[in-house]
C-alpha cells in the first residue's frame, strides 16, 4: 500500500527530520540521489542542462550538479534568479562551480536551444509553488518540453501543484518530465488531474527519514494489496445463486446500449444472474449475450439483487420512480449517470441516499460531480481530492470521481487515487462498464470500499492491456474492454488463491 502525503505533511516531516539529524543535510542527500538518477538516464551522454530556481528545489539541483560535474560530466546550470534562498543553496552553487559546472544567469533561450543536451534536470520550482510560472518564462518551459532527451524533474515538475495535480494558474505552464524523482513521500498531485501528463515515470526516495516521523496516512495510491483479500476464489460446490444477482436499471429511449454495456460487464465479471432493466420497451434478449434477462425496469426486484441504476436512465418521472425504488430497497446500490443528475435536482432523494445502509457507490464524472455539489466543472477539477471527499461525506457514500487519476473517497475522509488507465478509456460507455463491474463485485460479497477500489483499478488496467493490444490509445470501444476486465479479474483472483 503506497501512501501519499500533502505538502503540509511533507513540510512537517522535513522539519522533524532536520531537528533529529541536524548534522545530516537533506539537501545534500537529495542532490546525491538526483545525480544517481541522472547518471542512469544519461547512459553514455555527457551534456547536462540544470534548470535552477532560487529556492530549495534549486539547492537540490546545485548539489546534484556538483556531484555530476565531479564525475566529469559537462554540466551547465541555468540560474533564473538571485539572490538564493539560503546559505545551503549558495554553498551548493559554489561547490558545483568549483567542480567545473558552467553558470548562466537568466533565461537565455538561445543558449538552451542551440545546444544538443543529453539530459535536462528541472530544479526551477518545487512543492511550494503557489503562483503561476510567469509569462516571460513560458518560452523556456516550451523549449525544454520540446526536447527529445530525458527530462528529470526534482520532487515535482515545475509549475505543477503537488497537492491537486493542476498546472498552477489558468494560463500557467509546467514542465513535461519524462521522469520525476520525488522526496520524503509520494505526492497526490503527481497522480491525478494534469499530474499524469507531466510527471512521467515516478520514483520516490524517502532520504532515509525514520518512518516514525510520518503521520498516519489518509491518502493512498491504489494497489491490488488494498483489495485482493476481498476477492473470492470460487468453491467447486457452488451454483449461480452463490455469486449473487445484479439488476441494471436505465435504458431510456435512444440509450438502451448503456444498460446492455453495464449488464454485460456485470455478467462477465462473475455475477451469477444479471437482469437488464429498460425504462421502456425492453428487447426480447441480448443477441450477443442471451444469458442476460431483459425486463421492464419497473418489474425489477431491487430488494433481492445488487442494483445498478443510472446508465442511460434519463430524468423523466419514470426514471425518478425507479431511482426512488432503488434508494428504498435495502440491498447494495451503485448509482451512475442520470441517477446522479436526478439526485442533484432533488433534496428528498439525497436524504434517502444519506440514510441508506449499506452505503451506496456513486460514480460521477466531473460534470456530474459539479451538478451534485452545485459547483462549476472547473471548481471540481481544481481540487479533485477535496471534491471526492465532499461527495462521500455529503451523500454518505463511496464516491468514485472519474477522470485522469480517478479519486475514490469514503465518508471518513480516506481517499485513494488510481494509478492505472489511459486516454483509451475516454470514450462513451466505459463508465457504464465500470458501474457494471462495481455491481458484479458487490454481488460476490465484496464490501463497497474494496469493490470500488478493485473495479476502478481493474478497469484501468484493462484499458492499458487493450491499448497495447490495439497498438495505441485511439478507438477502443467500451464493449471491447469487458473481456480484458474479466481476464484481469481472473488473474488477480488466481493470485489470491495462491496465497
Amino acid at each position: 500500500m503506497s501512501a501519499l502525503y500533502s505538502v503540509a505533511d511533507i513540510r512537517k516531516i522535513e522539519q522533524a527530520a532536520a531537528a533529529r539529524r541536524p548534522d545530516i543535510s537533506l539537501m545534500q542527500q537529495a542532490g546525491k540521489s538526483i545525480a544517481e538518477a541522472a547518471m542512469k538516464l544519461l547512459g553514455t551522454g555527457t551534456e547536462i542542462l540544470v534548470l535552477a530556481g532560487p529556492g530549495n528545489n534549486g539547492g537540490d539541483a546545485f548539489h546534484a550538479a556538483h556531484v555530476l560535474a565531479a564525475h566529469q560530466k559537462s554540466v551547465t546550470i541555468l540560474l533564473l534568479d538571485s539572490p538564493l534562498a539560503n546559505a545551503e543553496c549558495r554553498a551548493g552553487l559554489s561547490l558545483a562551480e568549483q567542480a567545473g559546472a558552467r553558470i548562466i544567469v537568466g533565461p537565455d533561450i538561445a543558449e538552451v536551444r542551440d545546444k544538443s543536451w543529453h539530459l535536462v534536470i528541472d530544479g526551477l520550482f518545487g512543492i511550494g509553488l503557489s503562483r503561476p510560472i510567469p509569462p516571460d518564462m513560458h518560452e523556456l518551459i516550451n523549449t525544454v518540453n520540446a526536447m527529445d532527451c530525458p527530462l528529470l524533474a526534482i520532487d515535482v515538475p515545475s509549475g505543477l501543484d503537488a497537492d491537486n495535480g493542476n498546472v498552477v494558474g489558468s494560463y500557467g505552464a509546467a514542465i513535461h518530465a519524462s521522469h520525476t524523482l520525488t522526496f520524503i513521500g509520494d505526492k497526490p498531485g503527481l497522480h491525478t488531474a494534469d499530474g499524469r501528463d507531466h510527471a512521467g515515470r515516478i520514483e520516490v526516495n524517502d532520504l532515509g527519514i525514520d518512518a516514525s516521523l510520518y503521520p498516519d496516512p489518509t491518502l493512498f495510491l491504489i494497489d491490488p494489496a488494498m483489495f485482493i483479500h476481498a476477492l473470492a476464489p470460487r468453491k467447486h460446490n457452488s451454483h449461480k445463486g452463490s455469486h449473487g444477482s445484479v439488476s441494471v436499471g436505465g435504458g431510456a429511449e435512444g440509450m438502451t446500449g448503456a444498460v446492455i454495456l453495464a449488464a454485460r460487464a456485470a455478467l462477465q465479471c462473475g455475477a451469477g444472474k444479471v437482469f437488464a432493466g429498460f425504462l421502456y420497451a425492453p428487447p426480447a434478449y441480448d443477441y450477443a449475450h442471451p444469458e442476460l434477462m431483459c425486463r421492464r425496469a419497473a418489474d425489477l426486484d431491487l430488494s433481492n439483487s445488487i442494483a445498478v441504476v443510472g446508465p442511460g436512465l434519463g430524468t423523466d418521472e419514470a426514471a425518478r420512480a425507479l431511482l426512488t425504488t432503488a434508494l428504498r430497497a435495502g440491498s447494495p446500490l451503485v448509482l451512475d449517470a442520470d441517477a446522479l443528475n436526478l439526485l442533484s435536482q432533488d433534496g428528498s432523494l439525497q436524504a434517502m441516499l444519506n440514510e441508506r445502509n449499506p452505503q451506496a457507490i456513486i460514480t460521477p464524472h466531473p460534470l456530474e460531480a459539479a451538478r451534485l455539489l452545485q459547483k462549476s466543472n472547473r471548481e471540481v477539477q481544481q481540487n479533485r481530492i477535496a471534491t471526492a471527499r465532499t461527495l462521500a461525506t455529503k451523500f454518505n457514500a463511496i464516491a468514485i470521481l472519474k477522470g485522469s487519476g480517478t479519486v475514490i473517497a469514503k465518508p471518513d475522509g480516506t481517499v485513494a487515487i488510481n494509478p492505472t488507465g489511459n486516454p483509451s478509456l475516454a470514450t462513451g460507455g466505459t463508465g457504464d462498464v465500470l458501474a457494471g463491474v462495481c455491481g458484479a463485485l458487490l454481488a460476490q460479497h465484496m464490501p463497497p470500499w474494496e469493490a470500488a477500489l478493485a473495479a476502478v483499478w481493474i478497469h484501468g488496467k484493462a484499458g492499458e492491456v487493450m491499448a497495447e493490444r490495439l497498438g495505441g490509445q485511439i478507438g477502443l470501444c467500451a464493449s471491447e474492454l469487458i473481456p480484458a476486465i474479466r481476464s484481469e479479474l481472473n488473474r488477480l483472483t488466481s493470485l489470491k488463491s495462491l496465497r
